[in-house]
């Protein structure tokens, strides 16, 4: 019989799904032993040896071996205070969530879709389930422990780990107000960090598209669910925050205004790790991910501001706080909402002209591709001039 390459190629990609799901559900299955440690399984870093041992068991060799040469284990980050780099491994479920993103052929895409949309929610809901149990609360000493949130309780409004009911509650923990001071917070022309997070700064959303963004199929209206509302963005500047898991997982208004509109957008789980954002032919997950799109008319200016909330791998919900709804008003630097269990990311979109990004922001995402480790309130630009 003749070979088939497209057959052969189909056969390929549907072992190396099956593996992704086994891994996944291997992964899931394991962390819901609320007395195991779960730096030995979804927290276990990527780079670890015997993460590495793990997946030569699970993962045919050919595609392990591939996907291995093209991806690392993790990114690099700036410390803007220090400029110093350092070097963030990835959790082993996000290196196994990137073999979702990875299908080969445009008919592979295609039969793929379906199931992959249909495992990773089905992932993500079932760790959002386990982790609003009681008994959850296993996990809370040894995540502390793993990323050494130790030092950090203490800006915490419940700073005793034992206090907190499940897992998702201590993971959308609190701050004490003052943990998290506003830059310039008297200058209505300063806007700030959303997050405690890893921050890429872009002048315009091509800049962005050339230098971070590089998934096929992004477009700020896809972005936005909305051609008209993206043509009030057009030549805009564009804000990425990433939420890692050990972050605080809470956003915050990077201007001061008042909610015009929160749109759903439903959507996949796919990881928002840099390494799938930043690889080309992969799906845009900022586009195909579950999203919330809020805009808000920015006091000063009567600007409009985007302010969209992106789900990921793992992540339960996405919640708005009490009283942030269409009409409320809000300062710089007021939370709005929080972000459960998983990594997550933060986009702010300002019109043409509205702001000027911080120089040393665009630098370390154009020139270093980096991200920069940034506190919620720090100044990311001014404007208008």
């Amino acid at each position: 019989m003749a070979d088939n390459p497209l057959a052969r190629s189909q056969s390929t990609s549907d072992a190396r799904f099956e593996a992704t799901a086994a891994a996944l559900e291997s992964i899931t299955d394991a962390a819901t032993d609320h007395s195991a440690d779960p730096r030995q399984t979804v927290h276990a870093p990527a780079n670890h040896d015997r993460s590495h041992k793990w997946l030569q068991k699970i993962f045919p060799q050919s595609s392990l071996e591939t996907w291995e040469s093209k991806m690392h284990m993790g990114n690099y980050v700036i410390d803007r205070q220090t400029g110093a780099k350092a070097f963030e491994p990835m959790s082993i479920y996000v290196r196994v969530g990137m073999h979702a993103l990875y299908y080969g052929s445009e008919q592979e895409k295609a039969l793929h879709w379906k199931r992959t949309l249909d495992l990773l929610e089905r992932q993500s809901r079932k760790m959002g389930a386990e982790y609003d149990k009681p008994e959850s609360t296993a996990h809370i000493p040894a995540f502390i422990q793993s990323f050494q949130l130790q030092p950090g309780l203490a800006e915490l409004k419940q700073p005793d780990p034992s206090k907190y009911p499940t897992f998702n509650a201590f993971f959308a923990r609190e701050l004490k107000e003052s943990a998290r001071p506003v830059e310039q917070a008297n200058d209505p022309k300063v806007v700030s960090s959303p997050a405690d997070c890893r921050l890429s700064a872009f002048e315009t959303v091509d800049q962005a598209t050339k230098y971070w963004i590089k998934g096929y199929g992004f477009t700020l209206a896809k972005l936005l669910g909305s051609a008209e509302l993206a043509q009030k963005f057009d030549g805009g500047s564009m804000v990425i925050a990433r939420l890692a898991p050990q972050d605080y997982h809470r956003w915050h208004a990077p201007v001061a205004g008042k909610v015009a509109s929160i749109q759903e957008i439903p959507g996949a789980y796919y990881t928002v790790n840099p390494q799938a954002i930043n690889e080309p032919g992969t799906l845009d997950v900022f586009c195909e991910n579950r999203r919330s799109v809020m805009t808000v008319q920015r006091s000063g200016t009567g600007s409009p501001v985007a302010i969209v909330a992106v789900g990921a791998m793992l992540v339960g919900s996405i919640k708005y706080n009490p009283g942030i709804e269409v009409g409320a008003e809000f300062q710089r630097g007021q939370c709005l909402g929080a972000f459960y269990y998983g990594g997550s990311t933060v986009i702010i979109v300002y019109p043409r002209r509205e702001v000027t990004l911080d120089k040393d922001l665009v630098k370390n995402s154009t020139e270093q591709g980096c991200e920069t480790l940034m506190k919620v309130g720090w100044r990311t630009g001014a404007g208008p001039v």
